[in-house]
């Protein structure tokens, strides 16, 4: 029928940039495999996603031994002209009002095969 969601259709209303952002804010030690099984998209997704936040100076990454944190820059602006006037730091406030611990932090969607991703 026209106008009704395919029955299997994933989406969400916050992009998976926003996704990776708010589990490094969850816990700034998780690795790029726990994201992508958080957010449910590709590793090789989630390292494009790192590298694109990197880039633009949303997040830091700081080397802690063998494993990365990240830190992430709370004060920059959203970049989409309709929420622009927004901080990363309020839409943090707004998502995670209460702080989530990674074990709760979890996600609805099925493990994914390396090729496969959910916009």
């Amino acid at each position: 029928m026209r106008g009704l969601p395919a029955k299997n259709h994933h989406w969400t209303f916050l992009t998976n940039h926003s996704h990776v952002l708010l589990c490094l804010v969850a816990d700034p030690m998780l690795t790029m495999r726990e994201i992508s099984q958080l957010v449910g998209i590709t590793e090789r997704a989630v390292q494009a996603i790192i590298s694109d936040l990197e880039k633009e100076g949303y997040i830091v990454r700081h080397r802690e031994g063998r494993r990365n944190m990240y830190e992430v820059n709370a004060d920059l602006h959203l970049r989409h002209p309709v929420e622009r006037h927004c901080s990363v730091g309020e839409l943090i406030d707004a998502v995670l009002k209460h702080p989530v611990q990674p074990p709760q932090f979890t996600s609805t969607y099925p493990k994914v095969k390396d090729e496969e991703s959910y916009a």
